[in-house]
């Protein structure tokens, strides 16, 4: 191993980007890192990964191109819904787009860990109306 690199010869080579599952998998170790208090807010959350954006939400959030949006959150807040589920309500959603992730990630020093974390915390805290500094705060005592 030469002194410039971080990995032995050809140890890289059999690396890939995170599937669908493994995104899904550590999206879920991230929001079980979250406070207690603020999973709570999101009630029975479910996450989905996709690698993009479907048309709708593309044409819905007038986006140039499916890499302009990290995450979605749709659905109603504890603090919103009512004691009992209305007939038909949908669960509560926060779908991340795997691909656009990932490019921000290469763009950028955090780590992909940090980023799911990231979204995460921000497509829930800004459909609770949180500022952005309640959301670092969050971000901060995630584990």
């Amino acid at each position: 191993m030469s002194a410039t690199s971080r990995f032995p010869a050809g140890s890289w080579a059999p690396m890939q980007a995170p599937s669908l599952d493994d995104f899904e998998a550590m999206a879920d170790d991230a929001f079980k890192g979250l406070p207690e208090g603020f999973r709570k807010l999101c009630g029975e959350v479910i996450i989905r990964i996709e690698d993009f954006p479907d048309e709708d939400v593309i044409e819905a959030m007038e986006l140039e191109t499916p890499f302009d949006i990290l995450g979605l959150f749709s659905g109603i807040g504890m603090t919103e819904a009512g004691a009992v589920r209305e007939t038909g309500q949908q669960p509560n959603m926060v779908w991340l787009y795997r691909r656009p992730i990932l490019d921000y990630w290469a763009e950028h020093e955090e780590t992909l860990g940090t980023v799911i974390t990231h979204v995460l915390v921000h497509e829930i805290g800004h459909h609770f109306g949180l500022s952005d500094a309640d959301m670092e705060k969050i971000e901060a005592e995630a584990g």
